[in-house]
C-alpha cells in the first residue's frame, strides 16, 4: 500500500509537461509584445487576438506583459505543486545543503502547500480581474460582476484555508488558568 504513493510519479511528469507548455506560451506572448515595436500592423492584430475596445500601444502592452506575469505565477504554481507534492507524498528530494534548494521547501507540509497555493491562485486572480478591468469596455456587465465575485471567493477561502492551517499548526487559543480557590487555612 505505501508504495503506491508511486503512482503519482506520472501525474508529476505531465505537470512537467504543462511547465513546459506554459514556458512556450510565454515566449510565444514575448515576440508578440516584440513585435509591436517594429511592426504597425502588429497591434491591430494584437488588439483582435485580445479582444479588447481600446486601441492604445500602452494599453495593449500592459494586457500583453500582465499576461506574461500570469504566465510566470501560473508557472510558479506548477513548480510548487511539483516540487512540493512530490517531496510531500512521493519521496524526499535529499536537496539539504544544495545550493538550488528554494526556501520554502524547508519547511513544508501538505497544510502549508495548501495555503501556498491558495495564495498563489489569488495572485493569479488578481491579474485575471485587473486585465478584465482595463478590457472593460468589451465586457457585459454580468461578466465584470460575475468575475469579481469569484475573485472575491477566491480570497475567502485562501484565507480561510490559511486560518485552519493556524489553528491546526499552533493549536486552539490556550484557556486562562482559573485561580485556585482560597484556601480554609
Amino acid at each position: 500500500m505505501f508504495a503506491s504513493r508511486w503512482l503519482q510519479v506520472p501525474l508529476y511528469l505531465g505537470l512537467i509537461a504543462a511547465q513546459i507548455v506554459y514556458v512556450w506560451l510565454f515566449f510565444e506572448e514575448l515576440m508578440h509584445l516584440v513585435a509591436l515595436l517594429w511592426d504597425p500592423a502588429a497591434l491591430d492584430a494584437t488588439v483582435e487576438r485580445i479582444h479588447i475596445a481600446e486601441r492604445s500601444r500602452e494599453t495593449v502592452v500592459m494586457i500583453m506583459v500582465l499576461t506574461l506575469i500570469d504566465v510566470v505565477m501560473i508557472s510558479n504554481l506548477l513548480i510548487m505543486v511539483i516540487i512540493g507534492g512530490y517531496e510531500t507524498f512521493v519521496s524526499r528530494l535529499h536537496l539539504q545543503d544544495h545550493p538550488d534548494q528554494p526556501e520554502w521547501l524547508d519547511h513544508i507540509n501538505a497544510n502549508v502547500l495548501k495555503v501556498k497555493l491558495a495564495t498563489a491562485i489569488v495572485g493569479i486572480s488578481s491579474i485575471h480581474l485587473l486585465k478584465t478591468f482595463i478590457s472593460a469596455g468589451t465586457l457585459s456587465d454580468k461578466t465584470l460582476l460575475w468575475q469579481s465575485v469569484i475573485h472575491v471567493i477566491f480570497l475567502l477561502s485562501a484565507i480561510a484555508i490559511a486560518y485552519i492551517d493556524r489553528l491546526m499548526s499552533h493549536g486552539t487559543a490556550p484557556s486562562r488558568p482559573t485561580s485556585p480557590p482560597p484556601s480554609d487555612h
